[in-house]
């Protein structure tokens, strides 16, 4: 099985407008509402792709319990650690008439010492049996910035391959500590390294200790630096639609080609195909098979000469 972590879960809503206004009243054409959190929309993808999927993280309060309501609809298997604060909510405003999307998140609840203390427990305990994890997301409010780092060494000592999406100090400190693959976005990598050329700035990632990271360069598709060589993937076209959780699809498909053992290629087209199959789903956490099946015979992957 798969192993996903949120630390820091939410509920999501997503407010589709025919027009978002600054200032002005708006009628709210549709409401959707999903388990929310990297990590989780990591899950759903994972779990709608065939595979054995098991999410951990926090939940609390009655936000949590319509969250986990949620997630007993899919076939994900639910392993939350329960807290005393209440889940988050994020809110995500599409524009239809632009297509474009106005993200709101709340912090998330604080979380104690000894609530911390079961997770790493019940994370230890996950760990045995589990093919990969992925650590996603921002960290709730009392979780020190290492909390990742830890993880990952968890991770490695138990010989579980180890993915990291986080941003900013978590990020820092998690690249540290050697996970196989980082996902950061262009934005993350920049501040990491200072370097604001993608190219540089994911050979700098690796660097400072990453196996592998694979760079997110938004409609451009992705760029890889592995052991094996450097590629670039990008999707035929630029896709039109809700970006919120197409950096999620793509870490679902780089951890579904890692279990399945496929060539860095095959593991980028996956990716980039999930990716903006979900740009084409009206929320996170789901994506048009249609179009997924479509754009994975379309997706140019090319390998730079320079090797990282």
């Amino acid at each position: 099985m798969i192993l996903t972590v949120t630390l820091n879960t939410a509920v999501d809503l997503t407010y589709r407008v025919p027009a978002l206004t600054p200032h002005a009243s708006h009628r709210v054409t549709q409401v959707i509402e999903r388990p929310g959190g990297k990590g989780l929309n990591v899950a759903r993808v994972l779990a709608a792709l065939g595979h054995e999927t098991v999410a951990t993280g926090f939940a609390g309060g009655a936000t949590g319990a319509v969250l986990r309501e949620q997630l007993a609809a899919t076939p994900v298997r639910d392993e939350l650690v329960e807290t005393e604060g209440p889940t988050r909510r994020t809110v995500a405003i599409v524009d239809t008439a632009t297509g474009d999307t106005t993200q709101l998140n709340e912090p998330g609840p604080s979380v104690g010492a000894a609530e911390w203390a079961a997770f790493r427990t019940r994370f230890t305990e996950l760990l045995d049996g589990a093919a990969a994890v992925a650590l996603c997301g921002s960290l709730p409010p009392g979780i020190h910035v290492g909390a990742y780092a830890e993880l990952v060494r968890l991770a490695r000592t138990a010989g579980v391959p180890v993915l990291l999406d986080t941003s900013g100090e978590p990020l820092r400190r998690g690249i540290a500590a050697r996970p196989d693959l980082v996902k950061p976005n262009a934005d993350e990598l920049a501040q990491l390294t200072g370097a604001r050329d993608p190219l540089r700035a994911t050979r700098e990632a690796r660097g400072r200790g990453a196996r592998a990271v694979v760079s997110s360069l938004g409609p451009e598709g992705l760029l890889a630096a592995t052991p094996e060589g450097l590629w670039r993937a990008a999707p035929p076209a630029p896709v039109k639609g809700n970006p919120t959780g197409a950096g999620d699809s793509a870490v679902a498909g780089l951890l579904s080609g890692l279990v399945d053992d496929t060539p860095w290629p095959d593991r980028l087209t996956r990716a980039v195909a999930l990716s903006a199959a979900t740009v084409l789903s009206p929320v996170a956490g789901e994506f048009d098979p249609g179009a997924y099946e479509a754009l994975l015979s379309r997706v140019k992957v090319t390998e730079e000469t320079n090797r990282p």
